[in-house]
């Protein structure tokens, strides 16, 4: 089933209730095992097509704090969710109209062609169809040869190949394993195309962080940019602005992993918020929070249904949302961002960011996924303190949650932890 096939099972009736399981319908043999999703699209409260088509004036310039609004009340309609998430992930500026978009757009189509030729220049595997599973090279650079390779005349060439090309080619492979284990419930990875569309992305993305390369977890982060965007650069582009904000998180070292530093900052949180609890988890040799580790790396994929996901990211995403993000990202300057003096620019900030640049130090900035962490952990309070003897018996609560959490409920959960911990913090 190709990507418009997919979209097609969305019922006509823009603002219709419909059913996300049918929008991204579940292998039968996977439906049993698959969580439940409770995220339904509601009119008056959702985002729709024909409420986002009436936030653009006749040039096409988006209302921006109309859009966070909205989201923020019942999230995205499935027809539009990947041109809303573009904005919510600052790829256009919200001040931009239609031509100013058309030209970015194009622009960054030309731009991903060219990085997509040059990796099918070192590898003629991508763009081809296909998807790489075995190793392709030894780590000092030689190639590992396969008789069912079109890369035969490649394979054999005596000419030494730079460390970065050795270094990229090394994650090819693993991409793929990761790939064919990436959202196999969906009917729309039955497709080899689709599973090499992601495949491409992916490798492609590896080339461009040659800091970073490629992590396992990413695939699942890129997963729903593929599904939801057309046009495959779009999807790229998409997907590397989410990791421009998460990317800390994959940032590794002989010792450590970047996602450590959010963990000891929700180790701090929740020590400011539920201090028993804290000091319980504590006793247990906890206090690290390592059985956290997955739900900040790849922002809660294993506890929510793929469309509950969706739903909380874009929830995450309005509420931390500042009109100065697209400036921020296209110059790399961290502080550009809203003044917290403009009142009109601090209106267009989500509820999370309002508060997050209110927050009097630069240290108690801290990411929305910390706080919905703490706020799934306390949600468990009482059944951590009077079940949990052992680590082992948290990690089986919290996963038991799978599938049964809910993401609104989630991150109202958050903005109160963040609020009684603002409050700790300043007292």
């Amino acid at each position: 089933m190709n990507r418009m096939m997919f979209m097609a099972c969305c019922y006509n009736d823009p603002d219709m209730l419909i059913d996300p399981d049918t929008v991204y319908p579940i292998r039968p043999e996977c439906r049993e095992d698959a969580a439940k999703t409770r995220f339904k699209p509601r009119p008056g409260l959702t985002l729709s097509p024909r409420r986002w088509k009436l936030l653009h004036n006749e040039e096409g310039v988006l209302d921006i704090a109309g859009m966070i609004k909205r989201v923020q009340r019942g999230g995205t309609h499935p027809n539009i969710k990947g041109e809303v998430w573009e904005f919510l992930l600052g790829c256009y500026d919200p001040k931009s109209n239609t031509e100013q978009k058309s030209q970015l757009r194009q622009q960054r189509r030309l731009e991903y062609e060219k990085l997509k030729t040059k990796c099918r220049e070192m590898d003629t595997t991508v763009g081809s169809g296909r998807v790489i599973t075995m190793p392709v090279i030894t780590e000092d650079g030689q190639p590992i040869q396969d008789p069912n390779s079109v890369d035969a005349e490649q394979q054999a060439s005596d000419t030494p190949l730079p460390k970065e090309v050795i270094q990229w080619k090394l994650t090819l492979h693993q991409i793929g394993l990761d790939v064919n284990r990436t959202d196999r419930q969906l009917v729309y990875y039955e497709s080899q195309e689709n599973l090499a569309r992601l495949w491409d992305i992916l490798a492609v993305y590896s080339w461009v962080d040659k800091d970073i390369g490629y992590c396992q977890g990413m695939s699942d982060l890129c997963s729903p940019m593929s599904i939801l965007l057309e046009h495959e650069a779009d999807a790229f582009w998409c997907f590397e602005r989410l990791m421009r904000r998460v990317r800390g998180n994959f940032v590794s070292s002989s010792t450590s992993i970047g996602v450590r530093s959010q963990l000891t900052i929700l180790s701090s949180v929740m020590k400011a918020v539920d201090p028993k609890l804290h000091e319980h988890l504590e006793n247990l040799d906890g206090g690290e929070y390592l059985f956290a580790f997955r739900m900040l790396m790849v922002l809660f994929r294993r506890e929510f249904s793929f469309v509950d996901t969706m739903y909380l990211w874009e929830l995450m995403w309005s509420m931390e949302y500042n009109p100065g993000l697209f400036s921020m990202l296209e110059s790399d300057n961290s502080t550009s961002q809203a003044n917290t003096k403009d009142e009109n620019a601090l209106k267009q900030c989500g509820k999370f960011e309002q508060k997050n640049l209110q927050a009097a130090k630069k240290e108690e900035q801290i990411p929305l996924s910390v706080f919905i962490v703490a706020s799934v952990i306390e949600a468990r309070n009482k059944q951590i303190l009077t079940d949990a003897k052992g680590l082992d018996d948290v990690v089986k609560i919290l996963n038991d949650i799978t599938g049964s959490l809910d993401a609104k409920k989630a991150c109202r959960g958050a903005l109160k932890i963040h609020e009684r911990y603002l409050t700790t913090v300043k007292a």
